[in-house]
């Protein structure tokens, strides 16, 4: 039973979260908003964000879900570095994070400079600093919410498979990834909505240009700008994003629980 007295901190806390979209809805030309978002510029950017996000939620699952295992069954003094130097990108603020992928990625970057002498790549201002972009920022939900699962799931039916007979691999694919799929589809769902927001990093490692690096943030932001479109572009845009991002969400979701159980 919840006390009577928190249902006004939720209400509140609800009202803060749903008033800034209704105030939104309401902002919104409806009679121009069919040919703002059936633009060629409002298309190039949501099918670049959409392809982007789906790259960095891809590439984050490979990387992360070994990540969170390795924290999970490690030591409680290396888990807690572990665990804390995977959050930090979390707290960074996202332009920090730009600037930090520039002097490691760039033409003079730690790794950059020898990328681009040795092979000539050079990576800032493309469509894969877009995804390299949003895998940094997004990944850390993705690590977090499966080590948190791994954590809580422990390693009893791990051990008991092994005396079995089972193999490493065995175990890992039919018993400890069975145990954390809801967290596994969470942190997948959460990972895939925060690259498809991700704005600050992007900008500052990959630019702003039509086509290659211009996501729905970047469009949004640009549009608001008055960069040769009104606000209200820029408001059908942000509703754009919204809709597709509540709708991915909601199949994702809905699919996830259907495997969970």
């Amino acid at each position: 039973m919840i006390p009577r007295l928190l249902y006004i901190p939720a209400m509140i806390g609800l009202a803060l979260l749903v008033l800034p979209l209704g105030g939104l809805l309401l902002r919104v030309d409806w009679m121009t908003l069919p040919g703002v978002i059936s633009s060629p510029e409002a298309l190039r950017a949501l099918g670049l964000s959409l392809a982007t996000a789906t790259a960095a939620t891809l590439l984050s699952f490979v990387l992360g879900v070994p990540l969170a295992l390795c924290i999970a069954r490690s030591g409680p003094r290396l888990g807690s570095l572990l665990r804390a130097l995977v959050t930090v990108p979390l707290v960074l603020p996202p332009l920090v994070g730009g600037i930090a992928l520039l002097y490691l990625l760039g033409r003079g970057g730690l790794i950059g400079q020898y990328l681009d002498l040795a092979f000539g790549i050079r990576l800032p201002f493309t469509t894969a600093a877009v995804v390299i972009a949003q895998t940094f920022v997004a990944m850390p939900f993705l690590v977090i919410s499966v080590e948190g699962a791994l954590r809580t799931a422990g390693i009893r039916y791990e051990r008991v498979a092994s005396t079995l007979g089972a193999g490493p691999y065995f175990v890992f694919r039919n018993v400890t990834v069975p145990l954390v799929l809801p967290g596994l589809i969470s942190g997948t769902v959460l990972c895939f909505a925060r690259a498809l927001g991700e704005f600050g990093a992007t900008a500052l490692f990959a630019g702003n240009q039509d086509g290659v690096t211009r996501t729905m943030p970047l469009a949004i932001y640009t549009a608001f700008n008055g960069s040769g479109v009104t606000p209200d572009q820029a408001v059908a845009l942000s509703l754009l994003l919204i809709a597709v991002a509540v709708i991915i969400l909601m199949l994702v979701r809905g699919r996830g629980v259907e495997l969970a159980r």
